[in-house]
């Protein structure tokens, strides 16, 4: 058995044996979405259970936000992600005796989350407490293809003899969930958040429609069944009530014999449509689900991830585990993202509760690099979302006497609902990486009609932000002050580094947009002054730099804080932000995530060599990483400097962040940015790729413990490989055009013949050292051979 309870294979996550103090967090990593539908991995029969959760993306209830001392500009409501009508459940009575793993004996238990064939899949043998012996097969899938349905294949034979079956398949809502609300990373517990509108139930068949009490969505989840077996004396009955609707079906099944029963969930919601119109909705998925069939849903599954498999997949070449890891991180990220279709992308993806269910700015900076390079319609379509927010972001900033638009630090719908103004309202950069994400999307699609549409508006309008928000200063330069960049321990700030240089980027890139399109910015009423404004704000951009420690502040002044006492800290008192007030954390030179390191790899081009080199050192010695989005970003920049190990051991951090649980919080869901983060640092570390003004450049470089490194990307429809070896790298086209790139700075281009390039030698910078007790766990890969 492999470290954690998982078994180590290349394209499968499996969980062999029942460990119900572990039910939590494998419900997270067991989980199925499609962006649109999320289910938690929970057992078909209900109970012994973890967490349960069904969620729907955007689909939200209101709650007042407690305020000690109100504000003007300050949030008064917040938002929180329903747990909606659990269709999952399929509970089993084996001659009157309910399959419960907590009771009787389980001879065999293993699940596996498959990545190729995009299903979550389920053997049992059991005795129950009085001898009756079954084996139970499960299979499930959330469709990428038919993005409302979910279906669920439930097969289950006797294994001694004839045996009485009665399997109960539910529709439940307002499912009671426990929560510990005393961590701000844990999602509002909601009691009885869905009031009943509609009921129906007939023959096979049953739908439940339900609104909230204050947001006023409405949603309405169906359930339809097939019902095959050979044995004897069949009996079924649907009934419904408010909050539970339930087939039973009764049978003699013979021994060698089998009960079969395929479910399939058709879910819908909207802030609009009657309740009619929602159960229609969701019965009309159920007639193309059933029309489609298992074996087609299946069928199409396994298509859709091939193709996705062909243009995404990354190999490693000397760590088992971590090939794993990297998979199963790009599945989930791809799940999070694939037919979210002009909704958000939650940091938890839609794997659990965790943070309300809210979306962040690490949506645009970590999952949308991924997916504009692997699958870029899905990159297209979250931008979308955030424009579509595009009236809320501009009210916002009014309200907070602002020109153009300010985002929000966290949210479902677009509004903002941080009640904590130091790490919400104030983390203005959101804006400017929403920016950064569209410039990235068009330069790499070439999507001219995204670009006229939408991202000329979102452009324009953040840039306008910059400039009500910054100043020209007497002395010179443009300063940006009183914000918080990503390090949640310093806030409030002048003169963030990141947050300058990324709006200065947007400024540009807003001038260069509206250039492009005249008649959409006179649209907007931006003018050529309006236009010029920008340019020369983004050439004063003051970007502070400390003469005597020859490296940049991460804000104005945070050299000169008082040190951290790191030696001082015991490891039972991480994450810091439990154990400490905001307050000691902000005058203390003690970063929760990479902020300026953060900087170095999306501007990498506004620093020299020597100055990342120096700046990484530094900054590594005061962060705790206590954020799951910052071992990714130590990764690239790492390998990007020459610690090649380092760069290893917090590529495996960020990989293995979930499945070894190293937040201890897994419970509540995946983490979407480390997911994400994985992905970055192969390609972006180890690759070296970069895509500064929008033209791709590589530096690959593999750390002496990995033998090859490949991964694939796309660029303007364009699908390539890049294969690196130890003393040289390999770059293939695999479909469409030629394209221009370099390589440690020399320009090739990639065709259908492998273009072989020597990587050239790296003088090792010198040792670099992280808090006490902070440094990354060293990686071993004999440690990690596979065989389980």
């Amino acid at each position: 058995m492999a470290e954690h309870g998982y078994r180590i294979s290349p394209w499968e996550l499996r969980w062999c044996g029942l460990d119900v103090d572990q039910l939590q967090r494998t419900e997270s990593t067991f989980a199925l979405s499609n962006g649109h539908i999320g289910v938690r991995g929970t057992l078909e029969e209900g109970e012994p259970r973890g967490l349960p959760g069904t969620y729907l993306n955007g689909f939200y209830e209101e709650h007042g936000l407690p305020y000690a001392e109100a504000g003007y500009g300050y949030p008064e409501a917040g938002q929180t992600v329903v747990n909606v009508t659990d269709g999952k459940i399929i509970r089993l009575l084996v001659e009157d005796e309910p399959l419960d793993m907590r009771y009787g004996h389980a001879t065999a238990h293993d699940r596996v989350l498959d990545f190729r064939s995009g299903t979550l899949r389920r053997t049992t043998e059991w005795s129950s407490p009085t001898g009756r012996r079954v084996r139970v097969s499960t299979e499930r899938l959330v469709s990428f293809t038919q993005r409302a349905v979910v279906a669920i294949r439930y097969e289950v034979q006797p294994l001694d003899g004839e045996i009485q079956l009665v399997v109960q398949s539910d529709l439940l809502a307002n499912e009671p969930i426990e929560s510990d609300t005393s961590d701000p990373r844990v999602a509002a517990a909601l009691q009885s958040p869905l009031v009943s509108e509609f009921v129906s139930a007939e023959d096979f068949r049953a739908v439940l429609v339900h609104h909230t009490r204050r947001s006023g969505l409405r949603m309405a989840a169906a359930m339809d069944h097939q019902v095959e077996s050979s044995g004897n004396g069949l009996r079924t009955q649907i009934d419904a009530e408010d909050d539970l609707a339930r087939l039973t079906v009764a049978v003699d099944v013979p021994e060698g014999q089998t009960l079969k029963l395929t479910k399939f969930l058709g879910y819908g919601w909207s802030a609009q449509r009657s309740a009619p119109a929602l159960r229609a909705q969701v019965e009309a998925a159920l007639a193309g689900a059933l029309q489609t069939g298992w074996d087609g849903l299946v069928a199409e599954q396994r298509e859709f991830l091939d193709h996705f498999w062909e243009t995404a997949d990354i190999e490693i070449h000397g760590d088992p585990e971590l090939q794993q890891a990297v998979r199963f991180a790009l599945f989930h990220v791809l799940q999070a993202g694939a037919r979210g279709e002009s909704r958000a992308i939650p940091g938890k993806g839609l794997t659990g509760p965790g943070y309300d269910g809210h979306a962040f700015w690490d949506t645009e900076s970590f999952v949308l690099q991924v997916l504009t390079y692997t699958m870029p319609e899905a990159a297209r379509d979250a931008l979308h979302w955030r424009h579509s927010t595009m009236d809320k972001a501009r009210a916002r900033a009014d309200q907070l006497g602002l020109r153009g638009a300010a985002f929000p630090w966290r949210s479902i719908n677009g509004a903002e609902c941080s009640a904590y103004w130091p790490a919400g309202t104030a983390a203005f950069h959101v804006s400017a990486d929403i920016a950064d994400a569209t410039a990235r999307y068009l330069a790499a699609s070439g999507d001219t009609a995204f670009d006229r549409e939408y991202a000329v508006e979102l452009l324009a309008e953040t840039a306008r932000l910059w400039l009500s928000l910054g100043h020209h200063a007497q002395h010179g330069g443009f300063r940006i002050d009183g914000v918080t960049g990503p390090d949640e321990y310093s806030a409030v700030s002048d003169n963030n580094v990141y947050t300058n240089l990324m709006a200065q980027r947007n400024l540009r890139e807003a001038a260069a947009a509206c250039r492009r399109h005249p008649d959409v910015a006179r649209q907007l009423d931006v003018t050529d002054d309006e236009i010029a404004a920008w340019c020369e704000a983004a050439d004063a951009m003051y970007v502070p730099f400390d003469d005597v420690l020859g490296v940049h502040p991460q804000s104005e002044g945070f050299t000169t804080y008082a040190e951290w006492d790191f030696a001082g800290t015991s490891a039972e008192h991480y994450p810091l932000l439990l154990h400490y007030p905001y307050f000691d954390l902000y005058r203390k030179q003690v970063i929760k995530q990479a902020d300026l390191v953060l900087a170095m790899h999306l501007r990498g081009d506004a620093f020299s060599p020597e100055q990342k080199a120096r700046n990484f050192a530094y900054y590594e010695a005061r962060t705790v990483r206590d954020s799951s989005l910052s071992a990714g970003t130590q990764s690239i920049l790492a390998a990007e400097v020459g610690h090649l190990d380092l760069a290893y051991d917090y590529l495996a951090e960020a990989a293995l962040t979930d499945l070894h649980d190293l937040h201890n919080n897994v419970r509540n869901g995946l983490h979407m940015a480390s997911l994400a983060g994985s992905w970055l640092a192969v390609v972006a570390g180890l690759g070296g790729m970069r895509d500064h003004g929008g033209r791709l450049a590589f530096a690959p470089r593999l750390p002496a413990q990995l033998d090859r490194v490949s991964f694939r990307l796309t660029f303007r429809d364009s699908r390539f490989v890049v294969r690196i070896g130890q003393d040289s790298t390999d770059y293939q086209l695999v479909s469409g055009e030629e394209l221009a790139i370099s390589h440690h700075g020399t320009e090739l281009t990639v065709g259908a013949e492998p273009v072989t390039m020597a990587i050239p030698p790296i003088t090792p910078p010198g040792p670099v050292t992280q808090p006490e007790g902070r440094a990354p766990r060293r990686r071993n890969p004999l440690e990690h051979d596979g065989r389980g």
